[in-house]
């Protein structure tokens, strides 16, 4: 008995060994290749959560798809740069780039006619796809025509090349010149420090202004000789030289630092002391595990989740570190015009200590410049986009409790919307920007986004009892309604005496009259996400309800038509932000939500996929997929500081959000299914809600949000 009792435990412990071995890893389901293709302009390579490095592919072409240096179309690369950009529209970046080659191969160093229309000069290599592969941390590629095998991994601050060749001798560029998109190299050094080590600096401008990376480097074998390759009209480069062991590896350690070559050299040591090359890329695929680990779902099917975590793994590309090991953690890559709709909601809930580095991150900006950021890229001011998104997201961090120095957070709130650039003088003055008053572009965004900060400021002023600062900014807040045009029933530009331009077309966009930025009147006449209820009252309940079901419907004629407004159900535009939001307006509509359950379920499964292009517009810097997750989930913060969230329809069966402290938000959807996406009824804790809304407050202290789904509106 007692050796069948311990036949039978050895055989229990050999079977939870098994199924431990085999236990689906969250790492697994993401792939980083989807987004590469159409315009999802995503960062394909090697790095960890909002790490400072991105190790990954470069290539040739600088056209607009190529914004983050990649795109699965192209079959040329260039090298392995350490730093990318991830969904944006514009490109930047591409510092310290890297190519391997056998000295037995000829280097390719043919010229290219770029977008620029000049002749430039690269060393380049073929790529094929098909041996290719990358999952969160590594990247891995052969190339045949340098007789080269490349695996990339990342921590941090520091990216690790492991190169296998077919010979014993082996060839390094180290090139300094070469940039992404925009991106032009104005100064770079480079000092070999002993045959194990070099270090430099390349400071470049493009998107950015001025920006700066130092690196410190260390290789597994000794540098044997040097020599410098003049590239057509492009600069030199310098060509590293070395005698391999038998097993033919050369290692690279390449650490980076904004602040100097001996910073990147202490973040390396901090970082990674030894060369276990598959030590490293574990603990890489680890920290994406813990990370995707915030959410645990249960999908409707195996389509689902892979597009769920590879979208929950795009959310986290950025903000990036951009501060060296062992200081307060700050943050750059801060696009926020676009992160405010919903990536910066979604971190508040799955990220609170991130939440609070970057409220500091903001603070630390406005001291140094007097105002909180726009769109900060490496530590220099963009203004791309229009409004003051930084407002927008460090009063949201207020409202929620994210920041310690409040009153410090709302002088700077304040102080940065009193500011007299890019218009805001004439939007505090009058409300509203008449285009008689400036040459400004855009002024119809501009304010009605100015609007929605303005209503954040009065917010955190109200929390404050300063009851005159909360008035003023409740007024300017209310832009949209000097913009409204009630015969037209659109947002329209106005001159100082109230006349409205003409001729108007609210299908025009953008290059066409100048009022409206990546998009038109029929878009922008419902970015009032701040007060839903005043744009209904602006409207009549009849005619907004008529006016938003026509926004999904209507078709444009053909003068609207710019890249950015991709994703259309009629004139609403998914793949741009300022769309959003608007599904869930119809939650404020009495007997409504309905459509909002219908459209949610629509643009998730027509405007998300899990292979080519993945998503229907700009990644942008992770918003267009934390749409799809807090969608997913069934929930969406519509006003962006400290506003409800809104009920939409959830796709998954059931989910748990780790709130950090211990906390959970547990969701379930009961009869969940592609057909049953109506909300029969929504329950918080066992009581059920009245309104399709859950108070961030309620959120906060984890609990049980149940849905019952039917197949009846």
């Amino acid at each position: 008995m007692k050796t069948k009792t311990l036949v039978l435990a050895l055989m229990a412990g050999l079977l939870a060994a098994v199924s431990c071995s085999q236990s689906k890893r969250l790492t697994d389901l993401v792939d980083p290749m989807i987004g590469s293709g159409e315009h999802g302009h995503v960062f394909v390579g090697a790095n960890v959560p909002f790490g400072m490095v991105q190790l990954g592919p470069q290539q040739i072409n600088d056209s607009w798809d190529w914004c983050s240096g990649y795109h699965i179309s192209d079959t040329l690369i260039i090298g392995f740069s350490h730093k990318h950009l991830s969904g944006t529209g514009i490109g930047d970046l591409g510092d310290i780039l890297l190519m391997p080659f056998d000295d037995a191969r000829t280097l390719r160093t043919k010229g290219y006619v770029s977008n620029k229309k000049r002749e430039v000069g690269h060393i380049y290599a073929p790529l094929d796809h098909s041996l290719e592969s990358v999952r969160p941390g590594l990247y891995c590629v052969q190339l045949p025509a340098y007789g080269v095998k490349a695996r990339l991994t990342a921590t941090e601050r520091v990216g690790l090349h492991e190169y296998s060749f077919d010979s014993d001798r082996a060839s390094l560029v180290v090139d300094l010149q070469t940039g992404i998109g925009w991106d032009s190299c104005t100064v770079s050094t480079l000092k070999v420090v002993d045959p194990l080590h070099i270090e430099g600096t390349r400071s470049s401008r493009g998107w950015a202004q001025e920006h700066t990376w130092h690196f410190w480097a260390e290789f597994s074998e000794p540098i044997v000789s040097t020599e410098k390759e003049t590239l057509e009209n492009d600069g030199d480069v310098d060509i590293l030289h070395f005698d391999l062991g038998k097993d033919r590896k050369l290692m690279v350690k390449v650490a980076l630092s904004p602040n100097g070559c001996q910073q990147a050299r202490a973040n390396m040591e901090a970082e990674m002391p030894g060369w276990d090359f598959d030590a490293v890329a574990q603990a890489a695929d680890d920290k994406w595990e813990k990370a995707l680990s915030s959410i645990e779902i249960e999908p409707m099917d195996s389509k689902q989740e892979k597009i769920f975590y590879t979208s929950l793994y795009h959310t986290m590309m950025a903000p990036q570190l951009c501060s060296d090991a062992g200081q307060e953690p700050r943050y750059t890559i801060l696009s926020l015009w676009d992160t405010y709709r919903a990536e910066n909601p979604m971190l508040t809930l799955i990220a609170p200590q991130l939440s609070r580095d970057l409220a500091d991150t903001y603070m630390d900006i406005y001291r140094k410049r007097g105002q909180l950021p726009v769109w900060d890229l490496d530590g220099w001011e963009t203004y791309c986009m229009v409004g003051n998104p930084g407002v927008i997201s460090l009063a949201d961090l207020v409202l929620k409790g994210f920041v310690e120095d409040e009153q410090a957070a709302y002088e700077a709130l304040v102080a940065s919307s009193r500011l007299s650039d890019r218009g805001l003088d004439l939007h505090g003055r009058y409300g509203f920007i008449p285009f008689d008053c400036t040459r400004e572009w855009y002024m119809v965004s501009k304010s009605m986004e100015y609007a929605i900060a303005d209503a954040c400021v009065a917010k955190v002023a109200r929390k404050f009892s300063d009851d005159k600062t909360a008035e003023e900014f409740e007024w300017r807040s209310k832009a949209y309604e000097r913009y409204f045009d009630p015969e037209s029933g659109f947002m329209r530009s106005r001159n100082l005496k109230g006349e409205f331009r003409t001729p108007f077309n609210p299908f025009s966009a953008e290059w066409d009259d100048a009022d409206y930025v990546e998009g038109n009147a029929w878009q922008y006449t419902f970015l009032v996400p701040h007060d839903v209820q005043g744009l209904i009252d602006l409207f009549g309940e009849e005619r907004f309800t008529q006016k938003l079901d026509s926004l999904f419907v209507v078709q444009g004629d053909g003068t609207g038509n710019v890249a950015d407004m991709t994703g259309l159900i009629g004139q609403y535009a998914h793949g741009n932000e300022p769309s959003h939001h608007i599904v869930y307006m119809y939650n404020w509509l009495e007997g409504q939500q309905y459509k909002c359950a219908e459209l949610v379920r629509r643009i998730m499964d027509e405007m998300y996929f899990d292979e080519g292009g993945g998503v229907c517009g700009n990644e942008d810097c992770g918003q267009m997929s934390a749409w799809y997750i807090l969608s997913a989930l069934g929930i969406y913060q519509v006003d962006p500081a400290g506003g409800d969230f809104a009920l939409g329809s959830p796709a998954v069966k059931s989910a748990k959000v780790h709130l950090g402290d211990d906390k959970v938000l547990n969701i379930k959807a009961l009869n969940n299914s592609p057909e049953n996406i109506y909300l029969r009824s929504a329950s918080w804790n066992g009581v059920e809600l009245e309104k399709p809304f859950i108070s961030w407050e309620s959120i906060r202290e984890g609990g049980e949000l149940v849905f019952e789904m039917t197949n009846e509106r």
